[in-house]
């Protein structure tokens, strides 16, 4: 059992008021709150060694230098990669898609190959390999979804073809919290040839992860969403992979050698991580891991998954609630619609109580096309949560339904 209020006492930001209520914050999928040591991380590195990593022959630059290739190590390990030298450091999920898809794309995308995606996919798994499609001449396929907000296994199935080149997957949605069988989608990918790129912005916190059981080509995360800083993020890319791709950004860092006739690229993962790279966030990374490891992923799922399945059970006596997104497996993200209200305008009212949630299409604006709406309420719940804020939250969504209920009853 997880000693949640011990838990939520690292966290300085959950302890304020918003708008003279107490906040309960639900809007995890989109950040997760920093717990203290991660703050006080962060605080460290700019007062005691702030300096540049990798070139600096002083003392400073050796303790930036440690610490920072300490922080790849521990993600090597957080998802069980084989080497060290592939962990690429990005800004977050979306340029570490963007680089497989400038880099790989670029060089291994020709005219009439195809890419798969699905329609469950953020945006960040979509637009870049729409750009790619459109100047290569590619073609990019869809996996549909079901009602219940699951994948379409079997039309993935007849989607594969030997011009598949890359299938690019969310491994949990964002915007529905399915969990996808990465693990059906990756054999078969590998049976045409095919690499497989895993988003897992939203596995990652949710999840053991090991690349090499997975045998994905590619995997990202961002630091933000696994209780880290924002601004750094993970590429995973399988090292004969990364070692034949082309550098993604040219500068400082990711040379051996530069003439004006020629240059020579650095060695991984080096190659992929030109100019100064965001130090200090790096840093802190690795107290966020250390804080999860220290909790434990298993106890941090279980707990999360009482409070999703506590959450539905008492959102569905509520009338006029409909759920969107009702596969069984799922993590503890839950969206729904409650008639009569827009979603936005029930974002708002619940703000009114210092209740955070997230409002919208959740970047996934096909995925909502294909429920024929434009968004939805979103509950996604962490480690921090608790049974006693999701009784306010329903009791408060319980008194905002109601309301509405009665003044359709008026002007009926």
């Amino acid at each position: 059992m997880l000693d949640i209020e011990k838990i939520r006492k690292e966290f300085p930001v959950l302890h304020q008021e918003v708008n003279g209520y107490p906040l309960i914050y639900f809007d995890n999928a989109a950040t997760s709150q920093k717990p203290q040591e991660v703050i006080d991380a962060l605080d460290n590195y700019y007062k005691g060694f702030n300096s540049n990593v990798h070139r600096g022959a002083h003392s400073l630059a050796a303790k930036a230098t440690d610490e920072f290739e300490k922080t790849r190590e521990k993600v090597r390990q957080f998802l069980g990669a084989a080497h060290i030298e592939e962990i690429i450091f990005t800004k977050g999920t979306t340029e570490a898609i963007n680089l497989v898809a400038y880099s790989f794309g670029r060089k291994f995308i020709e005219e009439g190959d195809e890419i798969i995606i699905s329609a469950m996919e953020h945006h960040s798994n979509i637009v870049p390999w729409q750009i790619l499609c459109e100047e290569k001449g590619a073609i990019l396929k869809v996996i549909p979804v079901t009602t219940e907000g699951e994948l379409d296994y079997e039309a993935y199935e007849n989607l594969l073809s030997d011009k598949t080149k890359l299938v690019a997957v969310v491994h949990v949605s964002n915007a529905l919290g399915t969990v996808n069988d990465v693990q059906k989608i990756i054999a078969s990918a590998k049976k045409v040839g095919a690499k497989v790129l895993l988003d897992g912005a939203q596995s990652s916190p949710h999840f053991n992860i090991d690349v090499q059981s997975l045998d994905c080509d590619f995997y990202v995360f961002s630091g933000h969403k696994v209780y880290g800083p924002t601004g750094i993020g993970v590429l995973y890319g399988k090292k004969e992979i990364l070692e034949a791709m082309p550098p993604f950004l040219g500068g400082g860092e990711m040379i051996k050698e530069v003439t004006f006739e020629k240059t020579s690229y650095n060695e991984l993962p080096y190659k992929f991580e030109a100019g100064t790279p965001n130090i200090g966030d790096t840093v802190a990374l690795k107290n966020a891991i250390d804080f999860v490891e220290r909790i434990g992923k298993s106890e941090i799922a279980d707990h999360e998954q009482e409070l999703h399945d506590y959450a539905i059970d008492k959102m569905k006596e509520i009338p006029g609630i409909k759920l969107i997104g009702t596969s069984q497996n799922k993590v503890s993200v839950i969206s729904f619609l409650l008639e009569g209200v827009h979603h936005f305008d029930l974002g708002m009212m619940l703000d009114a109580r210092g209740i955070a949630i997230r409002t919208g299409h959740h970047c996934t604006q096909p995925l909502m096309n294909e429920f024929k709406i434009d968004g939805t309420a979103r509950v996604s719940l962490a480690v921090y949560n608790t049974k006693e804020e999701i009784d306010t939250f329903v009791s408060v969504l319980q008194k905002i339904a109601e309301r509405f209920s009665a003044k359709t009853t008026e002007i009926s």
